[in-house]
């Protein structure tokens, strides 16, 4: 069923799909947290290609790949490749292939992982494309929300930020609909959820601009920072910048089993003193990037 599955978007999965892939991830949590050993991908090669900044991504992806007995190859800084001398991506991808068993892309345009993924003869895994999708971080979201409550359907999760160019929102809005979650989104005007991501959505969200109308009833704040790197033009970036701040009061009015998520790096969207109340979630949702990631390398190179 995965064996040699390109992961390019949250749509290339099933809900059985993604049950599958919880399964495993929580079969690799001992072996994550280095509790168990294991050599389930000893002989394995994962090729990195971060064509943009990263750190929990390409770092867990490594840690996943080097706990599970395999090896990692690959460059986190295109400059330092043949890329600075005009290779195309396609033949980056083509080389990358006939040197490894799975390749994992980050780029900063959107369609590159898709584009790998038809020149590459190995599984192709988007770690991040533009303002496009982030498939494997909406999987490690939908884990850490497993993980607290059990369950998704029925929850109400407030996705919070910039939902305009953040491609995390992207790929979660669309899995926590087809999960069956009440959905609430919170941003400034300019933005709001993009107009292609609410059509891939199987039910309607409700749509707020200020969170004071939502911090009562929530059972998840998906947090998410103004991306100043997806502003065209400096200006329009300072009228939103700081719009929605997680603070210590907030969290008082929050309900008391809700939880705050947030996929890093944060800014100053969440006040720090938030880090140390019942309410945050966002160090171990990164830490769930491993078992997930172990999971889907396991998965699309057939060991599982």
């Amino acid at each position: 069923m995965f064996k040699g599955k390109d992961i390019v978007s949250i749509g290339d999965l099933s809900k059985s799909d993604m049950e599958r892939i919880f399964e495993v991830a929580e079969e690799m949590i001992p072996i994550a947290k280095g509790e168990r050993k294991s050599d389930l991908l000893k002989g394995y090669i994962l090729a990195n290609l971060f064509f943009e900044p990263s750190t929990r991504t390409r770092m867990s992806f490594e840690a996943a790949m080097y706990r599970l007995g395999g090896k990692v190859l690959g460059f986190s800084n295109p400059s330092s490749t043949s890329l600075s001398k005009g290779e195309t991506l396609a033949d980056t991808v083509r080389m990358m292939d006939a040197y490894s068993d799975v390749i994992v892309i980050r780029h900063p345009l959107e369609g590159a992982a898709r584009l790998a993924a038809e020149f590459a003869e190995n599984p192709v895994i988007n770690a991040g494309d533009g303002a496009g999708q982030h498939p494997t971080q909406t999987l490690l979201d939908i884990f850490t929300i497993l993980q607290e409550f059990a369950h998704v359907e029925g929850l109400k999760v407030t996705l919070v930020g910039d939902l305009r160019y953040g491609r995390t929102v992207h790929s979660l809005a669309i899995a926590l609909s087809n999960l069956g979650a009440e959905i609430h989104l919170v941003s400034p005007r300019t933005l709001k959820m993009p107009g292609h991501i609410l059509r891939e959505m199987k039910t309607s969200p409700e749509v707020h601009e200020n969170i004071e109308e939502v911090i009562e009833i929530s059972d998840v704040f998906y947090v998410t920072r103004i991306q100043r790197e997806r502003f065209p033009d400096p200006t329009e970036y300072m009228k939103v910048a700081g719009s929605y701040k997680i603070s210590l009061e907030l969290t008082k009015r929050m309900k008391d089993t809700a939880i705050i998520m947030h996929p890093l790096p944060r800014v100053d969207e969440i006040s720090f003193e938030v880090d140390k109340t019942k309410h945050a979630r966002y160090f171990k949702q990164a830490f769930y990037g491993v078992p997930i990631r172990m999971a889907l390398l396991s998965l699309v190179l057939g060991v599982m």
